[in-house]
């Protein structure tokens, strides 16, 4: 690449888009697509995978177009580039004749840089004979692990992709993912036809997320708690619609603003609730895996899994929607070994030609739940990016488990389920352990047995805890087809007898306050952040737009950390490229400015 288009590319970068440096492997996956090469690009969710079709899009003559899979990431995707001066546009199945007419105008007319188009519209036949009438300098896969049986995503009208090497032979692909294993990344690779591509692969490491397990156990208080304990916007995945909507309305019911989002919700429903949050007029969303993809949302400050993922790609994924601005964001994950009996259970008993494969990714997740070292190192050993250092940033690293004798603690509860007769479920038996009443424990006779009451000193997430790890080492487990009860394996008989020694692990109970050695913690007024984000706020909904489209939170940060008072000095500020400075500068340093007089 000649020196004098590496300066184009970086000009463009800080012109348009406000950064002073490109991510480490952007310019090269530029570059080779300038170069007419076919790319593939992993990078993990936040990392600027858009900017690699971005940046050819403004500096090409031609037109790129960019295929995605939900309208409403089109959507997001087509308002990002807007508000930088790219000039974008999508057809999708919304928009009527007329619309359709006009953006066919527009790209006959030569002045769209961007068009994002669904999988199925751009194999269709009217639109190929529409499309061989313009100039394509680029075709962009976004979310291309949707085009794999292996990933975890997988989506018959991708898979057809493929065509598009035989319809446009010389026009270069780029395939783009956050989210694909090997074997995921190599059948990306031969289903789209991509032709000795330039492969990116980025890290998948993102350390500003904190990620924390604790166990299951009355979940809502669990969720109440983590939230009153984190500030700003956050997401929780449920496993359903019927608990999608159970735990928005105890939460609504509490004073949390929250929203639902599920595929039982109408289309404007959906659309609605996602408008809230992107809007910034909901804290909290509470969604099945339908919500996400769909969201560019920078700054959730948390994501929290009410139930068990079925893969760690999807996970990932999920948690990933946190901390896009690079800011610090947690990921709270409630494990549940019932919920994960039932899950394989459903693997195992459904129709599905992919059991051995989805079965594999489960499991994968279960051991991620019950790992005991660094989580931050299971995923990225997942990923196939071996990791030897301790994260730092995780419950493991920051509370590392104790051990202990735990001999007395097993045969109390091994004991209790033993004199429940084997009919009780996790939370039954920990009520009789706490010496609790409820109506099924005084019908059943449990509040009579010699176990009743003899676990009162400690903590529900306690002997949850204990039981999960009772579950791991083989001495009980969960009968799935009788109402998820709990039996005694037969080895459970030598520590009924005290016949063998065993060590647990202390139980954790709660999330970790500490803070990660390896984060840095920026230092910025909180007052000035307020009233920028205000303004924020107010200049969104004066043009119907989400506030991260203006700036993102890491970029009112910088402003409230460095205080610049001038254009020349506001152009510094991380994502203001010349257009931002245009449209919001002058409003933005005069707040600053009578912020720093007042002071």
């Amino acid at each position: 690449m000649s020196p004098m288009i590496a300066d184009t590319l970086h000009s463009t970068l800080k012109q348009t888009f406000g950064y002073d440096a490109f991510r480490p492997g952007q310019q090269a996956v530029i570059e080779a697509s300038l170069a007419k090469q076919d790319c593939l690009v992993l990078m993990p969710t936040g990392g600027g995978k858009s900017l690699c079709y971005q940046v050819p899009a403004v500096i090409n003559e031609g037109l790129t177009i960019v295929v995605s899979p939900l309208i409403s990431l089109m959507q997001d995707q087509m308002e990002q580039c807007l508000a930088v001066g790219i000039k974008a546009d999508l057809i999708s199945s919304q928009l009527d004749a007329d619309q359709i007419a006009q953006v066919y105008q527009r790209l006959h007319q030569g002045v769209t840089d961007i068009l994002f188009v669904a999988p199925e519209r751009i194999l269709q036949v009217h639109f190929v004979e529409r499309l061989h009438e313009l100039n394509i300098s680029l075709i962009a896969v976004d979310e291309a692990h949707c085009v794999s049986h292996w990933g975890h995503d997988f989506r018959q009208d991708y898979r057809h992709l493929g065509r598009l090497r035989e319809i446009f032979p010389y026009i270069p692909i780029m395939a783009l993912t956050a989210t694909a294993d090997i074997a995921t990344r190599q059948d990306i690779q031969e289903q789209l036809n991509l032709h000795e591509p330039h492969v990116h692969l980025a890290s998948f490491d993102r350390p500003n997320i904190r990620y924390t397990v604790i166990p299951k156990f009355k979940p809502i208080d669990q969720i109440i708690r983590f939230i009153h304990a984190h500030e700003g916007n956050g997401i929780i995945y449920c496993s359903s619609r019927n608990k999608v909507d159970e735990v928005r309305n105890k939460l609504y019911a509490k004073g949390f603003k929250c929203g639902a989002y599920h595929a039982g919700l109408s289309q404007a429903e959906r659309a609605q609730a996602q408008r809230d949050f992107q809007n910034d007029n909901l804290d909290i969303m509470v969604a099945t895996v339908a919500f996400g993809m769909g969201i560019n949302k920078s700054n959730v400050r948390y994501v929290i899994h009410h139930d068990l993922p079925r893969s760690i790609e999807a996970y990932y994924q999920e948690t990933g929607r946190a901390g896009r601005d690079g800011l610090a964001s947690e990921a709270l994950l409630l494990f549940d070994e019932k919920d994960a009996a039932r899950i394989k259970q459903w693997i195992e008993t459904s129709e599905s030609h992919r059991i051995e494969v989805e079965l594999e990714k489960f499991e994968a997740m279960e051991r991620f739940g019950d790992a005991q070292t660094c989580r931050r190192q299971v995923l990225l050993n997942y990923f196939s990016e071996l990791s030897q250092t301790q994260c730092g940033n995780c419950d493991v690293c920051l509370d590392p488990p104790q051990h202990f004798d735990g001999l007395m603690y097993a045969q109390k509860v091994l004991s209790c389920i033993y004199r429940m007769r084997q009919i009780g479920t996790t939370n039954q038996v920990v009520d009789v352990l706490k010496g609790r009443r409820p109506q099924r424990i005084i019908e059943q006779g449990h509040d009579k047995l010699s176990t009743f009451g003899i676990g009162k000193s400690q903590a529900d997430e306690y002997w949850v805890n204990i039981i999960n790890q009772l579950i791991h080492k083989g001495y009980l487990f969960i009968d799935i087809t009788n109402y998820a009860v709990l039996r005694l394996t037969d080895a459970a008989k030598g520590i009924l007898r005290g016949d063998v020694p065993l060590t647990l692990a202390v139980p954790r109970l709660s999330t970790s306050t500490k803070k990660a050695a390896n984060t840095p913690q920026v230092s910025y007024d909180k007052e000035l952040f307020a009233k920028l984000k205000n303004l924020r706020k107010r200049l969104a909904d004066e043009i119907g737009k989400p506030p991260y489209v203006i700036f993102s939170d890491a970029s009112l940060v910088d402003m409230a950390q460095n205080l610049p008072m001038e254009p020349s000095d506001f152009l510094f500020v991380s994502g203001v490229g010349q257009v931002k400075l245009e449209r919001y500068g002058d409003q933005f340093i005069n707040v600053i400015t009578q912020h720093v007089m007042s002071q």
